[in-house]
């Protein structure tokens, strides 16, 4: 598996719409900010008839040897609500381990800074080891995964006195993961890899989609990679291959090849629409969030933002306030190389007109 290759692709995958621009809470387009990938638990999905996705299902196929080794990877965000609290009685010094008494707040203004709620993510990759595809062809892989609740308190102060705090929470999260291998024809294997959010949830019909959310997993996608065998491009798939490839069914993603073009070892299953080898342009500076990411207009937006406007953006979130001092200090050079590039000219028809 070419994970250096990939690992830019799925990065930006995983944080597609984690921030969209103009990059503050306030924004009414970062109100619901998680589109992509979402997988909700089973009975917030069933409450809404399905149309909150709890599985996701990825099939394809692999052109393969008895000596072939499958490797699948899944990543995904989980989501931490953060919360800002004022203390009841402000205290002097850190507090003690016993948590002091407080009441939460839309924000709280301390030492020219404003703390305000907002929805945090940490990263999680469960992988599957190697195994032969084929000689599971009757026997499924599966994993299940486990991550604990957990709460953290980081308390703010003025001066010497502790008057408010900053509460991160995080649910607990499960799921489940089960890979099959299913020999299709001689040295033709069709795998499908099963994700399922497997999270006890206790759900009413005042349940809202924001709290089902820090029990999901959001922006999933899978990364297959095949030792000594070679996915098939289910795009363009060689012309004795195309029946068979219609025959693979994927809900809440789409596999394309990754790397270099024409290698065929890593197939990463997108719950974005992309083309066979995509890439990240080499002239971008880093990650924007924003869909269809076209660097130069988001850097001469982020640019023109108010002075308040940035003071919001840099406030809520470390990944923002990171994003601002690139562009803010990316120089003129580096800019110009966004107005555009010519990769390379290919003609019209097989005469070259």
């Amino acid at each position: 598996m070419n994970l250096a290759t990939v690992d830019q692709i799925a990065k930006a995958i995983l944080y597609e719409g984690y921030m969209l621009y103009p990059y503050r809470p306030s924004s009414v387009k970062n109100q619901q900010r998680w589109n992509f990938g979402v997988l909700c638990p089973r009975s917030y999905s069933e409450l809404h008839n399905g149309t909150e996705a709890w599985t996701m299902r990825t099939e394809c196929l692999i052109e393969s040897n008895p000596h072939m080794q499958l490797e699948v990877r899944v990543r995904f965000l989980q989501l931490v609500a953060r919360t800002v609290g004022e203390l009841t009685t402000p205290l002097s010094g850190l507090p003690s381990s016993e948590s002091p008494k407080f009441h939460l707040v839309e924000k709280l203004s301390l030492n020219d800074r404003i703390y305000q709620p907002w929805q945090e993510a940490v990263e999680r990759e469960v992988i599957l080891g190697m195994y032969g595809a084929c000689s599971q062809a009757a026997k499924p892989v599966t994993t299940n995964f486990h991550y604990a609740a957990e709460m953290k308190f980081e308390y703010l102060c003025d001066k010497d006195r502790t008057v408010g705090v900053i509460v991160r929470e995080q649910r607990p999260l499960s799921g489940m993961i089960e890979v099959i291998g299913e020999p299709v024809q001689d040295g033709l294997v069709k795998v499908t890899v099963l994700i399922r959010n497997t999270t006890d949830f206790d759900v009413t019909k005042e349940t809202v989609r924001d709290t089902a959310l820090l029990s999901a997993l959001v922006s999933t996608h899978t990364i297959l990679g095949a030792g000594n065998g070679g996915f098939v491009s289910l795009l363009d798939p060689p012309e004795q291959l195309r029946e068979l490839a219609t025959t693979c069914k994927n809900a809440g993603t789409w596999p394309v090849l990754v790397g270099t073009q024409g290698q065929r070892d890593t197939l990463l299953s997108s719950p974005i629409i992309l083309y066979d080898y995509p890439q990240i342009a080499r002239e971008s500076a880093g990650d924007l969030f924003d869909g269809t990411e076209i660097d130069e207009i988001l850097s001469l937006r982020i640019m023109t933002l108010t002075d308040e406007e940035k003071r919001e953006m840099s406030e809520s979130d470390e990944r923002a306030r990171k994003m601002l001092e690139r562009t803010e200090t990316m120089p003129v050079e580096q800019l110009m190389k966004l107005h555009g590039v010519l990769r390379r000219l290919r003609p019209l028809n097989g005469e070259g007109q």
